[in-house]
């Protein structure tokens, strides 16, 4: 049995090896560790603005029109200034090692600005989708039941934000906050995948939606739906990355329980219905319904 003394000596051997390891040309090798923005404040911030949307189910006192105005505001300035530092960095970071674009100074605030000012309008299409899952699942006993309980609320709230904040060209930050919904939920949104009101993930574990998927009203899907892309690489110069690489799913579509829909091309009609472990690549008329079979590529 090594000895004390032994022991310390194969720990400090261990730290020169990583040390030596981040002297190689490995594309983890990032260093600039306190330029990049910090995934505990991003946290903070979407959990002081979730409580803006549902502000009656969060608070931990009695909610009256004479106080409403204090209690917003107890979310709002924290908000928005954790918000506005991390935007920041993850804008000074692309800038500097990552050649992204950059801002004029003050950039992230008005950012953060207009996300707030979208609060109102967000709240609505909330409410859409609270009600969809309601009147979509015969189990739900209350609206309180669903915001307090049901994970596909956690999941297309965070997205909701998270969205609107990658339509403004926010690096990093979205896709922070979506992990941390597929963390807490195993629901995985792109926060570039565009979803209309009236929205509803039918218990929702492993849903998957990929960046440029774009979903319409009041679409209902069931655990374990795949909407994502046919498999390609980074550069190919044979198969090139395609702008739209993820379906549409039209107005009205219920998609049952391990279906897979991939492609940019493949357009779910108005009010189809998807049966469970269906696999499609192909594109199908409205109101057509998919059972037990596939639709294969050309």
């Amino acid at each position: 049995m090594p000895s004390a003394p032994d022991r310390i000596r194969e720990l400090e051997h261990a730290i020169d090896g990583v040390v030596q390891s981040y002297e190689g040309t490995l594309e983890i090798n990032n260093l600039e560790s306190a330029a990049l923005p910090n995934k505990r404040a991003v946290v903070l911030a979407l959990n002081h603005l979730k409580p803006l949307i549902y502000m009656g189910f969060y608070s931990q006192r009695a909610l009256s029109r004479d106080n409403l105005r204090y209690g917003v505001s107890e979310h709002m300035y924290p908000a928005y200034e954790a918000l506005v530092e991390q935007i920041a960095r993850a804008v000074s970071y692309e800038a500097t090692f990552r050649s992204g674009p950059s801002h004029a100074p003050g950039w992230s605030g008005d950012v953060v600005l207009r996300l707030l000012g979208r609060l109102k309008e967000l709240r609505q299409v909330l409410n859409a989708d609270v009600i969809a899952a309601y009147e979509g699942d015969p189990a739900a006993t209350s609206i309180e039941e669903i915001v307090f309980s049901y994970p596909a609320v956690e999941a297309i709230t965070t997205h909701r934000i998270a969205h609107a904040l990658h339509q403004e060209g926010v690096p990093i930050i979205p896709r922070i906050m979506a992990y941390h919904a597929h963390e807490r939920t195993g629901i995985d949104i792109h926060p570039g995948a565009t979803i209309d009101a009236g929205f509803f993930m039918d218990h929702g574990t492993g849903v998957v939606i990929g960046e440029t998927a774009h979903l319409g009203k009041n679409v209902k899907i069931y655990q374990g739906v795949t909407i994502g892309a046919l498999s390609t690489r980074r550069g190919d110069s044979v198969r090139p990355l395609p702008k739209k690489r993820h379906p549409t799913i039209e107005d009205d579509v219920t998609i049952y329980a391990g279906a897979t829909i991939l492609g940019g091309e493949t357009v779910i009609g108005k009010g189809s219905v998807i049966g469970g472990n269906v696999w499609l690549t192909k594109s199908v008329e409205p109101y057509s319904k998919i059972f037990g079979r596939a639709k294969e590529v050309d």
